[in-house]
């Protein structure tokens, strides 16, 4: 008898699907077709991505070379090349190493404008924006008024920013080079106090807390 009963379910079951295929396999079709070529497309599109990212790895390392080979013109151009035309990531790389390029060929002030320019792109994330500071700041601490290294590197010195230690390094190099003892003083203690300081930044700091002291005694 259950049997019987188990078969009449059956056959019901086939009737209902064959009412819901006749009636909706149009769109039952069309949905799995979707699937398909979403998956196809989300497939290709992740093939190009990787490809496009292969192709500019390729064309970065080429403008590293060109770079360290001393062919500076050459380099700045397969620099602008990646910048231009690759992903995200080597985009940013490439403007940076352009920029350190320009640095080296004894280009200071291209090189000066380039990373001010990335420090104020409003596309990059704070850290990139601090980075290319810092970078600013090493090339115009030997010469640069410490107003001028201040307004480039006093927000970069707060303690929530990446780039804190490298900026307090900077600030305190200027201050002493300005002749500033009060200023330098201030960032020393700063970096004496944050317990974060890496060793070759805190080693800096005590050798020019040592001349400071030196010069005091004089």
């Amino acid at each position: 008898m259950a049997d019987i009963f188990h078969e009449v379910d059956e056959e019901v079951r086939r009737e209902r699907l064959a009412q819901i295929w006749e009636r909706y396999s149009w769109l039952i079709v069309g949905v799995c077709v979707l699937i398909v070529v979403g998956v196809g497309g989300w497939r290709g599109y992740d093939w190009y991505i990787a490809r496009q990212a292969a192709i500019a790895g390729r064309e970065f390392e080429t403008a590293v070379t060109l770079s360290e080979q001393g062919k500076a013109a050459d380099a700045e151009k397969a620099f602008a090349k990646v910048a231009a035309e690759a992903p995200g990531g080597y985009r940013i790389l490439a403007r940076f190493r352009a920029a350190a390029s320009l640095a080296q060929a004894g280009k200071k002030d291209e090189a000066l404008k380039a990373y001010d320019a990335l420090a104020a792109d409003p596309s990059l994330t704070q850290a990139w924006q601090d980075l290319a500071s810092i970078r600013a700041g090493y090339l115009v601490v030997d010469a640069a008024p410490l107003a001028e290294m201040q307004k480039r590197l006093v927000p970069l010195a707060d303690s929530n920013r990446a780039f804190r230690h490298s900026a307090r390094d900077l600030l305190a190099l200027s201050a002493w080079r300005n002749n500033d003892v009060a200023a330098a003083k201030k960032y020393l203690g700063m970096m004496s106090a944050d317990a974060e300081t890496p060793p070759s930044i805190r080693s800096r700091a005590d050798m020019l807390s040592a001349l400071i002291a030196g010069n005091d005694k004089s």
